[in-house]
């Protein structure tokens, strides 16, 4: 008799969330040629390669045994000195015991949520927002509970409507989930406003407000857009605002190396979590990361990087208009990797992705990154990974498949 295994799965085992996105990446794998519009992966070309093999020749020469060693689990010492460095330059400071290095921001995410949920807590988030997040708390077994956004971010009259029905409700709201520059999946950015009112807003309330920051030094207009990605952390002087950020982004995201700032007292229990995790996160990722940070290899590449990811988003845009004139709508996007858009009325993004599948094109469907509504109006594209003319001809299939979307079926004999 074969043994069923799903009677041993804990309650929270038998409904982990599953990432669409990752879900995308497994059928891309599948199809032959497919032609991806769903990643929002860092484009290779990008990459410091040639600085990356010295770094690792020089670490690899055998001189330092601590290099291939078990290190602390809250981070490479100097690794850690260098990101308050970072953080410095965003105006943020903070000790570094307020700090622990993660193997990437989700991680760092799972570690929050680790410390801070408990089964039924409620989490509010943007609506849309990251599904990754989505992932992490409903796994947690919390409420997650979303807020509409609209073009200047979330919305704070429904957030102070919302925050009152659950109170009333008698429900315990423990944080709020934002990403505020060039957010994931709508590449919007908050306003200064609105950031000052979620700082307001979780004062007045005792919440938390969990900020994930992967896209903030991606921005495309350097002098116009710097004061507009002020981080809210910046401006918190009550310790409400627990930081996540990211070298995936900017130097490669194979070096799994993330970190979070977090008051003192929280910050210690997240390393204590992180211990039964892991013990540590890669030290020769850690490492890679001090010395290129050590040596300006990412402060030099960040030019270049606003310009290429900037460039990208011009051809896309420009590959959008041309296949579709109106029928699509979308808000062009200041930063980041995606561009958020909705689709003509009585077309659904899941009905688009089955006709987009069959032409060898895949995005991410809307609904994703919703948490209950059922929302089928968007479609989220990625213009980070593909090269222009692979973008040219994954909107002109995309295309075809929209035309194919819209077309009454066929009369059965």
């Amino acid at each position: 008799m074969t043994t069923d295994h799903r009677q041993f799965l804990s309650r929270g085992g038998a409904h982990l969330h599953q990432s669409a996105i990752r879900r995308m990446g497994t059928l891309a794998a599948r199809v032959p040629d497919v032609i991806t519009l769903a990643a929002g992966f860092p484009d290779p070309a990008t990459f410091a390669w040639t600085d990356l093999r010295d770094i690792a020749g020089d670490l690899l020469a055998g001189t330092d045994a601590s290099v291939l060693q078990y290190g602390p689990t809250r981070g490479y010492g100097p690794l850690v000195e260098a990101v308050r460095g970072v953080l410095d330059s965003r105006h943020i400071h903070v000790a570094p015991d307020e700090i622990v290095v993660t193997s990437g921001s989700q991680q760092g995410l799972d570690l929050v949520a680790r410390v801070l949920l408990d089964p039924g807590d409620v989490v509010l988030v943007e609506e849309p927002t990251y599904t990754g997040a989505i992932s992490v708390f409903v796994n947690a077994q919390a409420d997650v509970v979303g807020v509409p956004q609209d073009e200047e971010g979330v919305d704070l009259d429904a957030l102070e409507a919302t925050t009152r029905r659950l109170r009333a409700e008698g429900r315990r709201i423990k944080c709020f989930y934002v990403v505020p520059n060039f957010q994931n999946p709508t590449g919007l950015l908050i306003s200064p406003a609105r950031r000052c009112g979620l700082l307001e807003w979780a004062a007045r309330h005792d919440v938390l407000l969990i900020e994930d920051d992967p896209y903030g030094v991606l921005r495309f207009e350097d002098s116009a857009v710097e004061a507009d990605t002020r981080a809210i952390r910046a401006d918190d002087g009550e310790g409400r605002v627990l930081y996540l950020s990211t070298f995936s982004k900017t130097l490669a995201p194979g070096l799994r190396v993330g970190w979070l700032v977090a008051p003192p007292v929280l910050a210690e229990r997240i390393d204590t979590a992180k211990q039964a995790i892991d013990l540590s996160t890669g030290v020769l990722d850690q490492r890679v990361v001090y010395e290129a940070l050590r040596r300006g290899v990412i402060e030099r590449a960040l030019p270049r990087l606003r310009q290429h990811y900037r460039a990208k988003r011009d051809v896309m845009e420009q590959c959008l208009h041309e296949s579709f004139g109106d029928q699509l709508r979308w808000r062009s996007p200041r930063g980041g990797f995606f561009l958020w858009a909705t689709l003509p009325p009585g077309l659904s993004d899941e009905g688009l992705l089955e006709h987009a599948v069959a032409r060898k094109v895949i995005f991410v469907t809307g609904r994703a990154f919703f948490v209950h509504e059922d929302v089928h109006d968007h479609i989220r594209i990625g213009f980070s990974t593909p090269t222009p003319e692979r973008m040219r001809e994954g909107v002109r299939r995309l295309a075809d498949a929209l035309i194919a979307a819209r077309e009454p079926p066929a009369a059965q004999p």
